[in-house]
């Protein structure tokens, strides 16, 4: 026999235990017995809004107060998510500018962490950094933070890109409705 026609052979042996096999489990499993469903099912619901994959966040500055700098992040959801809810203040805020850290306080909470809002496609949300007024706060261009939920802390990091000046006396508001 040469080595073509046992590679054929083989090949075709191969292929008729396969088929064998598949029909025997067809035959042995009942009817009603439930088999495993495919990888991603029809109707399946789309993916969380609240993975960081699945949002981008911005940084805005904002009108300042009395002794404070004000910068807005405004979160918005990719199409094709489904809404989740966020509530209180983010927390874990590390700044940097690209990707070198700047030195920070740990932020404060301010306002109602109680409050949960709706995050979606359509339906951005935002936060309210203030920064205390100094004569040289450190430039900053993206900013890491966590997000929470009402049942416990929302999974992985988020990232926020946008100006932002760094100093003492950080205070980050709740996550509110855009």
């Amino acid at each position: 026999m040469t080595t073509r026609l046992a590679r054929t052979i083989g090949r075709g042996a191969a292929t008729t235990t396969a088929a064998l096999a598949v029909a025997a489990a067809a035959v042995l499993v009942p009817a009603g017995v439930a088999s495993a469903a495919p990888a991603t099912p029809a109707g399946d619901p789309a993916p969380s809004a609240c993975r960081p994959a699945n949002q981008q966040a911005t940084i805005h500055p904002a009108p300042g107060s009395a002794g404070h700098r004000h910068y807005t992040v405004v979160l918005s959801a990719a199409p094709g998510t489904s809404p989740c809810l966020l509530s209180g203040s983010p927390s874990d805020l590390v700044f940097s500018l690209n990707g070198s850290p700047r030195a920070s306080e740990v932020a404060v909470p301010y306002g109602d962490q109680t409050r949960a809002v709706e995050f979606g496609p359509g339906e951005p949300v935002q936060f309210d950094v203030q920064v205390r007024s100094s004569a040289g706060p450190a430039r900053a261009n993206e900013l890491e933070f966590s997000l929470h939920g009402p049942g416990g802390d929302v999974p992985g990091g988020f990232l926020a890109r946008g100006p932002i000046g760094v100093d003492a006396g950080i205070q980050v508001g709740p996550v509110t409705e855009r």
